[in-house]
């Protein structure tokens, strides 16, 4: 008899964990990484039905991809393997939440809240999925459900995530000092030194910045660049707090440090205005021109691929704003208002690229939806009041221009200019 012998198909193999470089590769951390990231891989090399592994690995990509700024590779690679958790395991928790948090990075945003929806009918008493539906709703512009969501969040489970979720939405509906107090309560919930408590110390002086408290802002990124040595988004906070003093050299500095560190497109954005104050207008082309190119490469990826790639039409926007390329800057803000009308951003996003192309009543229009919450963010106040000049309301808007530039020292150097040369000629 005439033996039949079967072979089975080679799993693939998992995505690989790159080496990271710089101040990223220094200490225990970077260490511990590759230890847990290498025990998970043979351990699906061993069992490759482990599941269990394959959903550590996804987690500890996506948390790779926050630290080095490697998006396009490692959330790529923590889909693949969600994916194949979810076709064996279609009701798993916790890999639909893990997809959802992709897709909302990838702002995928109605993706990741219909998938945050199916995660909270299995689980309905997880604190964390409540972060995920409160995300969504916030960029989707359905800001009374975000609320709703935030709140189940803090009853579950009061935590860094739920704190830091109540200040967001504090902010965006204009209660800057309770913006502060919640982000403060989130800082002190977290462990000094990992990235999720210095992220969030960050964005602790970010308020501090946009209420026009410049030393706190310094100390908060001081502080995490202490916890956190070379912590790119601590670097860019210090960087903005010496372009707010005028002091471009060392924005610069700080801005090339932070970019070195991680790939961020924004890095290279704000070097763009950077570089144009400090009167070197090629080197400001040229960041621009990168900007732009990053942006581009992740839309362009989004297009072709519906589960992933980075939706960056607002960005590019505002980028094409800068190349005074003002076509495509309308065409990509049209883009992202068709995906969420109701998101303050994008309306704001919307308005001033109709101001800048000298379309001041379609400007207002969409301005009336971006003010709705009463954000007081002061760029959006700055540029709601030179609309209102524009719009035959002149006393109003030079009211609210004087405002923004009497309380606030970090604002744009050319959106402020812009204000000043409005109230000069009054």
């Amino acid at each position: 008899m005439t033996a039949i012998v079967l072979f089975k198909r080679p799993e693939a193999a998992a995505p690989g964990l790159k080496e990271r470089s710089g101040s990223l590769a220094l200490g225990g951390e970077w260490l511990n990484t590759k230890k847990a990231i290498q025990g998970l891989q043979a351990n699906l090399r061993a069992q490759p039905n482990d599941h269990k592994s394959r959903l550590l690995l996804a987690q500890a990509y996506m948390q790779e991809a926050r630290i080095t700024g490697d998006h396009p590779y490692y959330d790529a690679a923590a889909m693949e393997l969600l994916e194949t958790v979810l076709e064996a395991q279609p009701d798993n928790f916790e890999a639909l939440c893990c997809k959802a948090t992709l897709c909302l990075t990838q702002h995928h945003f109605s993706q990741g809240l219909a998938l945050a929806e199916q995660a909270q009918k299995l689980n309905p008493n997880s604190g964390y999925v409540y972060g995920l539906l409160t995300d969504a709703h916030v960029e989707l512009g359905h800001y009374d459900k975000a609320i709703q969501m935030a709140d189940k969040m803090n009853q579950v489970r009061p935590d860094l995530a739920a704190y830091a979720r109540v200040s967001y939405l504090r902010e965006i509906h204009g209660d800057i000092p309770g913006a502060i107090e919640a982000m403060d309560m989130a800082v002190k919930a977290g462990y000094t030194g990992l990235e999720q408590t210095e992220w969030t110390r960050v964005a602790l002086g970010h308020l501090y910045e946009i209420s026009g408290d410049l030393p706190n802002a310094e100390a908060c990124y001081q502080m995490a660049l202490m916890a956190r040595p070379s912590y790119a988004y601590a670097l860019a906070g210090l960087g903005r707090v010496a372009a707010a003093r005028k002091d471009y050299a060392t924005a610069i500095k700080h801005y090339n440090e932070a970019r070195i560190t991680v790939q961020d497109y924004a890095f290279a954005d704000e070097l763009a205005d950077l570089y144009r104050l400090n009167k070197q207008p090629a080197e400001a082309e040229k960041m621009a021109k990168k900007s732009i190119s990053m942006l581009a490469d992740a839309a362009e990826e989004a297009d072709e691929n519906e589960a992933m790639g980075h939706y960056a039409d607002r960005e590019l926007a505002y980028a094409y704003l800068k190349t005074n390329e003002l076509e495509k800057a309308l065409t990509h803000a049209k883009i992202e208002y068709e995906r969420r009308p109701d998101n303050i951003d994008v309306n704001e996003t919307l308005a001033w690229v109709h101001y800048k192309r000298g379309e001041f009543a379609e400007a207002q229009k969409y301005m009336q939806v971006a003010r709705r919450t009463n954000s007081q963010n002061p760029t959006l106040l700055c540029r709601a009041g030179l609309i209102m000049a524009k719009n035959g309301k002149a006393a109003e808007g030079h009211a609210l221009i004087e405002k923004v530039l009497t309380k606030t020292p970090y604002l744009s150097p050319e959106l402020a200019a812009e204000g000043h040369t409005l109230l000069a000629a009054r």
